[in-house]
């Protein structure tokens, strides 16, 4: 979960975190949104296979298959290459730019960028001189002592003892808006997971759904962010399977890692 792109971030502190605080009623629900996306594949599928009777033609089930080429996956080898955490030398191609902005999503939305150094880092790792310049400024602004104590964190970002702190960006998938040799406009939309897992926690962690924009340009080896900005949605229909305990998403948190996001 990120707090905002290049866009602003005074409005986007607000939306993207009170959240939690403004409906934790509704933590059973919105923990599971995940089940959604599930439902309405498993529908698509059995709408597809149900057809028309005729199997033997080949007009309809030709063009379904060449519409739902461009969100499957190519087979082709993600990247193997790291700049400070976060994978790195992607092609100069629509897939390249794609798989870069579905891993600078993930990077960004992190617990890292609850980290000073950390988050200035990654700022300088993926985005232009330029931009990193520019957000900065913004982003220390809106990772303020104000922001942590909503969510339950020290002044410094961390967690109190007894809790984990959870924020992940989880790409569902990527689309290519325009596309040029030196610049490419990316939309990721994903989930979100964000909030804090404890006994005690006020912010219990919950889901949100947002469609990220960057707008990147390749300077020098790889692709890189000069702008970006969030939106919310699309979102499905929550799911009805009974949240986790915190004890269960503290668990989870640890054991389960992340992926090196490739189109």
């Amino acid at each position: 979960m990120s707090i905002g792109g290049d866009g602003g971030y005074g409005d986007d502190v607000v939306d993207a975190y009170d959240e939690p605080r403004r409906q934790p009623v509704r933590v059973g629900r919105s923990m599971v949104t995940v089940v959604g996306v599930v439902v309405l594949l498993i529908a698509a599928i059995a709408f597809a296979n149900r057809g028309g009777g005729d199997t033997t033609s080949g007009g309809g089930g030709g063009e379904a298959r060449e519409d739902a080429r461009p969100t499957a996956p190519t087979g082709e080898r993600p990247v193997t290459g790291q700049s400070n955490g976060v994978p790195s030398g992607f092609p100069r191609t629509e897939q390249g730019a794609q798989s870069a902005a579905a891993n600078y999503a993930v990077a960004l939305g992190g617990t890292g960028m609850f980290e000073t150094e950390h988050r200035h880092m990654l700022v300088d790792t993926l985005y232009t001189p330029e931009a990193a310049a520019r957000v900065k400024d913004a982003q220390d602004r809106a990772y303020s002592k104000a922001l942590f104590e909503r969510l339950g964190l020290t002044p410094e970002g961390e967690a109190p003892d007894g809790m984990t702190f959870v924020s992940r960006t989880v790409p569902v998938g990527t689309r290519v808006t325009e596309y040029g040799d030196d610049g490419a406009t990316v939309e990721v939309w994903y989930t979100g997971l964000i909030g804090m897992a404890g006994e005690e926690s006020t912010t219990p962690v919950t889901t949100t759904w947002k469609t990220w924009t960057f707008q990147l340009r390749w300077a020098g080896s790889d692709w890189r962010i000069a702008q970006d900005s969030q939106k919310d949605g699309p979102a499905p229909v929550p799911g009805d399977i009974r949240a986790s305990t915190a004890e269960d998403i503290s668990k989870a948190v640890e054991e389960y890692g992340g992926f090196t996001y490739a189109r």
